[in-house]
Order: C-alpha cells, then structure tokens, then sequence
C-alpha cells in the first residue's frame, strides 16, 4: 500500500514494529486518469477478522493481495467467504512480494478461488513493493475497475456507518466512515444510532481536504456537533432522519450453511457493525434473527453471519423484512416460510401493501420502499383489494351498530376504526361513501326510521289537550324515557328541550307562537302562562326560547309582544 500509495495506512506504533495490519487503515492515490481512489485497508490475520469486516461491508469494490511466498492462506478463504456473502462484484487480485517468489503458483490458486464467487473471474496483477515491477500496470488495472463501478446515487438517503470516532483538539468529534449513497453538506442535521437528539454537521473532509459537501461514493470525515466521542462507537451510524428504521427483529434468506445448521447464536455484520443474533429458523434458506442490538436496516440490505467459534463465515444473507409479523399462533412459521419463499429481497410498493394491506408513507420510507403510487387518502397507502373489503365492511358495520343502538345516530367513528382494524380515523372518512355521511363525528346513513317505541313513549308523555304541560322527571322515567331516550327524541326531532329539565312536542314553540299572538299586545308573562295553560317552570325557558328565535320581542318593562314592528 505504502508503495502504491505513497501513504502509510497503519496508523499504531505496535502495527508498524509488527509489520502486521491490526486495525483498519486508510490511504489514497490519483491514477493516470485523473480518478482518485481511496483503500480501507483491512487485516489479513484470523484474530483480528472482525475488525476486516467492519471496514469492508460499506465498499463497493474489492482488492485481494496474496504473497507470493505464502500463497492462499485459510484467512485468504474467509476474507473471500466475506466479500462473497456481502455479494461484492467488482475486484482485483494482486500478488504482492514477487521478487521473493514465483507469482503465478500464488496467481493461479487465488484466481481459482475467487472465481467460485460473487467476484467471478478478476483482472490479476503481480507485483513487488521493493522492486517497484508491475505497479505501473497496477495502477492501469485500478483506473478500468474504478470505471465499471455503477455511479454513487448522491440523492439517496445517508447511512454513513461508522468505522473510527476521534477527537480534534479545537474541532470536537470526528467519525469517518465509506459513504455509499446519498450526499453530506456541512449544516446538515442528522440522526445519531444510539442517541436520542439529533447531531449537527459541523465540518467535512474528504481524503485529507476539506469540503462544503460530498457526494456517494466517497470516503469521509464528519466533523459534529452536538455529540461527545464517548458517546460514538465503531458500528454506529449517521442517518438521514425519518428515512432509517432501527429494528432489533428482521426476517433474512441465508445464503450458505443450511439454516437448520446455523447454531442459535452467531454474529452479524453489517456495514461497520457486528451485533449478536439469535436465530430461529423458518424455511429451508430463511429465518428470523433477533439482534442484540438495534440496527438502522432497510429491505434489500446485504450482510453476512459468522460463527467466531469455528471462525467461519456462515453465509450472506438478504433482509427481506426488517418489521416481520408475530408468530404466535400454531402453524404460524410454517406459513410465514412460505410467504418469504415468495420474496426476493427487492423493495417492492405493490408486495409490501400485499402483506401489510395498510402502510404509512414514513413507514415505507423507512423501510426502504419508494411510494411511488398514489395514497387512499393523506400518506397511506392502501393494497387495492384490501381497501375495497373496507369498503363493503363499512355499510354492514354501520347497520349492525344502528340495529343494536336504534336510539343514537349512528356509528362513532373511533367505533368504526376499531371494528375495520384500521390506524388512523382519516381513513375511516375516506371510506364512508353515500348514502353514508360522517356527522358529528358519526357515521349513519341520511334517512332513518324512528324507533317505534320512542315514538309510542313521547305520545303517552303529552295530554293533546294540554301540549304545553310538561311532563315530571319522573313521569318521563315512568314512560322509559331516560337521558338516553329524551336525547335521541331530541336528535330525531320528536322532542324539543326547552330547559334541561323540560321537554316539549317538537311543535310546541311554533304552536305556542300562534297562541301568544291572539293576546292583546303587549303581555306579560303571566298572561301567556294562563294562555298557554301551562306553568311557570315551562313558561320562563318557552319564552326565553321564542325570544331567541325571534317569534317573540322582550320589551325593557318585562313584557313581551309578537310584532316586531
């Protein structure tokens, strides 16, 4: 690296005097092209292959070095078991020390090797660090990868996971990490795995320069604000907000060992992240993994599982859902094996509400679904054939409410929610449809009967000789009308209430209108409570009433007329 480079990547006293790479380090260098491109340079030796993984899970683009006079060593296969579970495709194999041996023996077993995976056949090259032979065609093999590398989507979310995190003298907390998607601009805010608050950008550089921003795929430094060191480790994460969810639960396809020899226990890594996992396993190839520890997971993420026991890579696997369903009931494993038989790891709109039948737009997001389609109603989405079943369901649900409660005016709409399974009551009014309407946050139908035996019960409440007399509470109660019944009487338009302890005929007020305007103008209130036949308790609110409504004017000696002339 160093003669490649021009840059010394081990960054430890113990690593130089050793001559044995121990943790990652990192180095650059600008090929003939003009294209620069940066190395995290990850340990070869067993003991220390957790930490190669963590520098080699965000990169996009492998180069494997193999001596000439050690040739492919067991740490070689577990380093390409690594990089064929995270499914890296774009590689170079490079010999080093050519001067001490004969490269090609070397040459052709790494080539055989990598050739059974993900990488396929790579362009080769030997060379020596000391003599200088072949660095030249080096370089040349590095500018033709660099060009087939896919474009970094600089408009993608970020997820920057964190492989180092120091302290600067006057600057505060730095972390660095690869950048594979997405764009960082100084002043961004961010969300902090692990920390409830968000963090500030205060300052960025790339490859040793600082910059305003930098776009995907790029190595990156992150001066931020808001955040001690002591609260950043390696395997943390810097993420766009609202666009990340972070799961302790996911549903993967394992590719590798058999699922149902995977012990109980393993590691998964992912980006610069390792967390303990249990597995339960569901199918032949999937299974369900409980983490030790949040993760900011999407559908579609690649990472793989490792047995630090036997020191094996165990397989990559495939996040096929990062918010699985329970298992509770009997059978219920088998099935979802079989659903995720079904699934091929890619985001897919029309798949997920399938399975979900409701989904908010931050939650697809989240996810990492695009919801390109056209939501039901606000931001959720709905599976089509699911939001017609609402549909139908409402109707019967409403008339099931009505059947059982013919005294109120309908449904509420919370009621509704909990009976249609639904989140959120937005949907719910998206989903009432005429001759249904939402009123007074009910849902009923324009025209209704009225129950026959209010009907009977108001009838026996009044003496058609004497309207105006209002019954006693307690002859109401007598009839079976309650605080229930009286208000649904009121509501249906039976009943008129004139004070909260008097009741009406609806018609009474006009009735009584007639009546009063028969008397000599102006009278006063003992004349109209004569008139009417009725008593002071009904009098005082019927006329309050009438004055409101204006069949009736109060003039400033108490007495009223009904011409408003």
């Amino acid at each position: 690296m160093r003669a490649l480079t021009g840059m010394e990547p081990d960054r430890w006293a113990e690593e130089r005097r050793r001559g044995m790479t121990i943790d990652l380090g990192f180095a650059w260098t600008t090929l003939e092209s003009g294209t620069t491109v940066a190395f995290v340079d990850v340990p070869g030796h067993e003991r220390f292959v957790p930490n190669m993984l963590a520098g080699v899970g965000p990169v996009p683009a492998a180069m494997i070095v193999v001596a000439a006079d050690e040739g492919w060593m067991p740490q070689s296969a577990e380093h390409l078991a690594a990089l064929d579970a995270l499914g890296v495709r774009h590689g170079l194999l490079v010999v080093t020390r050519a001067d001490l041996a004969d490269p090609e023996p070397a040459l052709a077993a790494a080539a055989a090797e990598i050739a059974a995976t993900s990488l396929g056949k790579v362009p080769a090259v030997a060379v020596s660090g000391v003599t200088g032979a072949g660095l030249d065609e080096l370089r040349a093999a590095l500018d033709r990868l660099a060009g087939e590398l896919p474009p970094g989507d600089g408009d993608a979310a970020v997820r920057l996971w964190i492989d180092r995190a120091f302290t600067v003298r006057g600057a505060g907390t730095v972390v660095t990490g690869t950048l594979g998607a997405g764009s960082l601009r100084t002043g961004d805010e961010l969300e902090l795995t692990g920390l409830a608050k968000p963090v500030r950008v205060r300052g960025l550089q790339s490859l040793g320069a600082p910059a305003d921003s930098v776009g995907a795929v790029a190595r990156v430094a992150v001066n931020l604000r808001g955040v001690g060191k002591e609260a950043v480790t390696r395997g943390a994460a810097l993420l766009t907000p609202g666009r990340f969810r972070s799961t302790e639960l996911i549903d993967v396809r394992v590719d590798g060992d058999p699922v149902a020899g995977l012990p109980s226990t393993v590691m998964l890594h992912v980006g610069s992240a390792a967390v303990p996992v249990r597995v339960r396993p569901l199918g032949a190839d999937t299974a369900r993994l409980r983490l030790g520890r949040a993760l900011p997971l999407r559908i579609g993420d690649r990472a793989l599982l490792r047995d630090p026991g036997r020191h094996h890579v165990a397989g990559g696997v495939t996040v096929l859902d990062v918010a699985p369903p329970g298992l509770r009931r009997r059978g219920a494993a088998a099935a979802r094996a079989a659903e995720l038989a079904e699934l091929s790891g890619q985001p897919d709109l029309a798949g997920e509400l399938r399975r979900r039948r409701l989904a908010h737009r931050d939650e697809l997001l989240r996810m990492g679904v695009a919801p390109d389609g056209e939501p039901v109603v606000g931001e959720w989405f709905a599976d089509p054939g699911h939001w017609a079943a609402l549909g139908a369901r409402v109707a019967t649900e409403v008339a099931d409410y009505v059947t059982r409660n013919p005294l109120e005016p309908g449904i509420p709409v919370e009621e509704l929610r909990h009976r249609l399974g639904v989140p959120d009551r937005a949907l719910v009014e998206a989903l009432v449809q005429p001759p249904l309407t939402v009123r007074g946050g009910r849902v009923g139908g324009a025209q209704r009967s009225l129950p026959a035996e209010l009907v009977r019960a108001v009838e026996k409440a009044f003496d058609p000789a004497q309207p105006f007399l209002a019954p006693e509470t307690y002859r109401l109660r007598e009839l079976g009308l309650g605080t229930r019944q009286l208000a649904a009487a009121v509501r249906l338009g039976l009943l008129v209430q004139v004070a909260p302890n008097v009741v009406l005929p609806a018609d009474a007020p006009a009735a009584a209108a007639g009546v009063l305007a028969a008397l000599p103008q102006p009278f006063t209130l003992s004349e109209a409570r004569q008139a009417l036949g009725t008593s002071r308790r009904v009098a005082v609110p019927l006329l309050e009433l009438l004055d409101r409504t204006g069949a009736t004017h109060r003039l400033p000696d108490d007495r009223r007329t009904t011409d408003r002339s």
